[in-house]
């Protein structure tokens, strides 16, 4: 009897799909959920309140079931433009629905670039 080995690499769990912001692109909390919502939404628009953010990264709304990895470039910019308080906000609200978060089972990831 022969038998065959599949080659290559293991099979894993698949990659989640990633999503890339830039801080440059917007200056408001507006222009914000713009960006996320024309990048990352497939079936809803949001309009920039905050606990539609939050419910929003619990899934349901057009977000990744598995979770996403979310690329947000120049970060610092956006801090400078939205403020401190804001910009925390929303990490804050990202990072509850990732690993170590209140809502890991989410699996949203944030990459601060």
């Amino acid at each position: 009897m022969v038998i065959h080995r599949r080659k290559g690499p293991p099979m894993g769990p698949k990659p989640k799909p990633q999503f890339t912001i830039d801080g440059i692109e917007f200056s408001t909390l507006d222009e914000f959920a713009k960006l996320f919502s024309s990048r990352i939404l497939r079936i809803h628009e949001w309009h920039g309140n905050l606990n539609a953010f939050n419910d929003i990264l619990r899934g349901g709304f057009g977000t990744p079931e598995e979770g996403f990895v979310l690329i947000w470039k120049n970060h610092k910019a956006s801090r400078r433009r939205l403020g401190d308080k804001l910009f925390n906000t929303l990490v804050e609200i990202i990072h509850a629905h990732g690993p170590g978060g209140q809502e890991e089972e989410d699996g949203v990831e944030l990459i601060l670039a």
